[in-house]
């Protein structure tokens, strides 16, 4: 059964990644994806703007879902959608897209741990307590195939503040 997710992502490097794992079908999709030009009008409107908007894209999710690609953990949009599906409670999971193709076929790079740079509010990492899933495969293909084969059930494991 598909579910209705927020996926954050570092839009420059995993864009291709992130709408080849929209393509996989265990995403109920609400709303229209956004552009590279839509993204900046949204961020011309000042940091209030970017925040109202991701609260009305997360509103209604069942979880937050953070594709890792090379830079995604220094990305401050990705540290506050983070930070604020941690605050909300929503549940909360990573998966590294590093090993699936561009457009222009190329891989990504290994990036950090997002969850090691936002903390709770006993000032512990919240690596601690979300998991990052790491496909296995050893081409894009295969690495699309174990995100297509689990997307479901890391979603449904992933952790809920309490």
């Amino acid at each position: 059964m598909a579910k209705k997710v927020f996926l954050s992502f570092h839009y420059d490097g995993d864009v291709t990644r992130c709408q080849r794992i929209r393509n996989i079908g265990a995403i109920e999709e609400d709303r229209e994806e956004v552009s590279a030009q839509r993204w900046e009008t949204i961020k011309a409107g000042g940091d209030q703007a970017v925040k109202n908007w991701i609260a009305n894209e997360m509103a209604g999710k069942d979880a937050v879902v953070v594709l890792v690609g090379g830079e995604t953990a220094s990305r401050k949009w990705v540290r506050y959608e983070i930070e604020k599906a941690w605050q909300d409670r929503r549940r909360l999971v990573g998966i590294r897209v590093h090993g699936m193709l561009d457009l222009n076929g190329n891989k990504g790079s290994y990036g950090e741990n997002p969850f090691d740079k936002v903390f709770d509010a006993d000032g512990m990492a919240l690596s601690r307590h979300v998991t990052l899933h790491n496909p296995s495969g050893t081409d894009s293909k295969a690495v699309y195939a174990t995100i297509r084969d689990s997307f479901e059930s890391w979603v449904n494991g992933a952790v809920k503040r309490a």
